[in-house]
């Protein structure tokens, strides 16, 4: 499978595979579909799940809600643990060789809580950073469906 099958078969799963690490993101979103459609195009992205959680027959595991998976980033591990935000984003980069030097970065003392800040800072300014990506042509995996 060429790489840009693999992105297009990646961003349109619909269920979590408990055998890998899977990855949940909204892709009624243009700026989120654009970042997992890149983390979903590099090397060692053949090892991890990507679900989009705009659709509403995914899903998701007792423990995770559509609302909630909708609101931020979650990744479950392959042992079956949830984490989300800032540890979300250190499990996907240390599945992937190029992004691997993050994860090692994020997880001195100190530095996942700096990150978690940042990303509860971004949160807010999700919705017109998404608006602008679609202006300079960002295009969502899902179309039709948001969460209202």
């Amino acid at each position: 499978m060429h790489k840009t099958e693999r992105v297009a078969v990646a961003v349109k799963s619909d269920e979590a595979d408990q055998a890998c690490t899977t990855v949940y993101y909204d892709g009624s979103c243009p700026l989120c579909s654009v970042e997992i459609g890149h983390y979903a195009s590099c090397e060692g992205s053949d090892g991890l799940h990507f679900v989009d959680v705009s659709n509403p027959n995914v899903r998701l595991g007792e423990d995770l809600t559509r609302q909630a998976a909708m609101g931020r980033f979650h990744v479950r591990r392959a042992d079956g643990k949830l984490v989300s935000g800032a540890r979300g984003f250190t499990e996907l980069w240390d599945a992937l060789p190029k992004w691997r030097w993050l994860a090692r970065v994020a997880r001195f003392p100190g530095i996942i809580p700096l990150l978690e800040l940042a990303y509860r800072g971004f949160l807010p300014l999700r919705p017109v950073l998404s608006r602008i990506a679609s202006w300079v042509g960002a295009k969502p995996v899902n179309q039709k469906d948001t969460l209202s």
